[in-house]
């Protein structure tokens, strides 16, 4: 027979407990041990309601939540909108400056030197935070800065004319928004149980595809404004970050605070009192001799004080990711901007008649549409294939991470051979324009599913150190680990933007030697 809580842990310790948990809602679910939830709840009564007979998959086997099905909707969905703004808002500034390149450069400056800048600050940000800074992280302190760091851009770009003061500007807004980046993913991490912490990188995953077509858009809204009211205008959308992160997202500790365990898989008379650790809630204090990093906080007394990973730590780390993560995302990217940037410009081909071709007549009336066109069929594909954790369908196999970056290379190499070539001859452009729309289609797919699957993967991985030994440390490997490859798409970006130029110049020489000089007349 199984006992009750009642019979193994008196009701002084369960009402002391029940009120510690639910009064420490902003506390860290790193400082409680791994049993916790289990110990806690063979503290109280047990508390099911009548509707929670239902199988909630995102609970973790043994557990339900005990508030109801309507209260979990809600936490949920405050979960998913909170971390979709957070991936949209943080990643359309980037869009909506790529967008306008051409209005923010004179015609004589090359257009790269946008992407190089909008790019290069946030690789540095996505290598100097996890790799060089140590201890805990105060997200609030972060977000803010990267707030006004973004603000600050924008105002700049928009403010002066001068070609230095707009790339210093853009410079700004990148390191923002790679900072960001990074933040939000190990701000996931802080979520448990796991398919929480997993739901919170597939909402902000899809947020950041759909910033490509929210910020393609606003452009195209607020161009006819010009550059300064229309950039000046988009400086305000980085406050919805901290407006987010203060009033709509819930703490990690309301996942815990109210798990209660299934009868079906009842244990709680296995678990003893003393297994219970400590409630700290966690509140920022001053920095402490004993404590190094980017933030102390309140933590239990013992070893927990002054942990850092050290740079062997964190090579320790690293080193198993770099053929399973670092190596497929950076492929993928790599294999992706090359083509965005290098050969899609040139899959150009002359303007259809509304004769042969109705459909395609009304979206193509010159040359120069063609190149924005495969941009809408990247950016819509992406958000979709970045969404798919979203939308409830599985995750790739840590096996076939790989995957995506292959197709990715057999892409590009098919693309380049219809831009050089042609692989269906002069005259049956409406075949070649259907085989690109797929394939790029299919490069959309693979670029998203590399994302969300990799940034997934790791969020689900358990830390090499038990946490019930050391909660800080578990804590802090779980975000170094997810936060420590965010550098890995940006190099690809970064490598694809000097590989585009000769790549471009060497296909349209291609496509003038056998007679083709549509890409001379851009």
């Amino acid at each position: 027979m199984v006992a009750t809580p009642t019979d193994t842990i008196g009701l002084t310790s369960q009402s002391l407990a029940s009120r510690e948990l639910n009064d420490c809602e902003h506390t860290d679910i790193y400082e409680m041990h791994p049993t916790f939830a289990s110990s806690i709840a063979a503290e109280r009564p047990l508390l099911l309601n009548e509707d929670t007979d239902d199988d909630y998959d995102h609970l973790p086997t043994g557990f339900r939540l005990g508030i109801g099905k309507e209260r979990e909707r809600t936490l949920v969905i405050r979960l998913a909108i909170s971390f979709f703004l957070f991936g949209l808002i943080n990643n359309v500034l980037y869009v909506i400056i790529l967008s306008a390149a051409l209005d923010l450069v004179p015609p004589s400056t090359p257009k790269g030197i946008i992407a190089f800048c909008n790019i290069a600050p946030a690789l540095v940000a996505k290598v100097g935070w996890p790799y060089i800074l140590k201890g805990r992280i105060r997200y609030q302190k972060r977000l803010i800065g990267c707030c006004g760091l973004s603000v600050m851009g924008m105002v700049v770009v928009s403010m002066f004319d001068s070609l230095f003061m707009r790339l210093l500007g853009i410079s700004l807004a990148s390191f923002s928004s790679g900072l960001g980046e990074l933040t939000f993913l190990q701000l996931s991490t802080t979520y448990s149980p796991p398919s929480i912490a997993g739901h919170s990188v597939g909402y902000f995953a899809s947020g950041t595809g759909a910033a490509g077509l929210v910020g393609a858009f606003l452009w195209w809204e607020l161009r006819s404004l010009g550059v300064r009211i229309g950039v000046g205008l988009s400086s305000v959308l980085p406050l919805v970050i901290p407006l987010t992160y203060l009033l709509l997202l819930p703490p990690p500790a309301s996942f815990l605070s109210t798990l209660t365990p299934d009868p079906s898989n009842y244990f709680a008379d296995t678990i003893s009192p003393s297994a219970v650790p400590p409630i700290t809630p966690y509140t920022p204090l001053a920095s402490a001799p004993d404590e190094e990093g980017e933030e102390e906080g309140t933590l239990p007394a013992g070893p927990k004080r002054g942990v850092a990973l050290s740079a062997a730590d964190k090579w320790r780390l690293v080193r198993p990711m770099v053929a399973r993560y670092m190596l497929p995302l950076f492929c993928v990217y790599l294999f992706e901007y090359t083509i965005n940037q290098g050969i899609a410009p040139t899959l150009l081909y002359p303007v259809p008649t509304p004769e042969e071709y109705p459909f395609l007549s009304k979206i193509i009336k010159s040359v120069r549409d063609y190149y924005p066109l495969w941009q809408l069929v990247y950016q819509s594909t992406v958000f979709l294939s970045r969404s798919s954790i979203s939308l409830g369908l599985p995750a790739l196999p840590s096996r076939l991470l790989s995957l995506p970056a292959i197709l990715q290379a057999a892409i590009l190499l098919a693309l380049g051979i219809e831009s050089a070539w042609g692989w269906f001859g002069e005259e049956r452009e409406g075949a070649s324009i259907l085989f690109i729309f797929l394939l790029i289609s299919l490069e959309g797919i693979c670029g998203g599913l590399a994302y969300v699957n990799v940034f997934y993967r790791i969020n689900q991985e358990t830390p090499s150190v038990d946490a019930s030994q050391n909660i800080e440390r578990a804590r802090q490997e779980r975000e170094f680990k997810i936060g420590s490859i965010g550098f890995a798409d940006s190099t690809g970006i970064l490598v694809a933007s000097l590989l585009a130029v000769p790549t471009e110049v060497n296909l349209c020489k291609a496509q003038v030697h056998r007679g083709k000089m549509l890409c001379k007349g851009l």
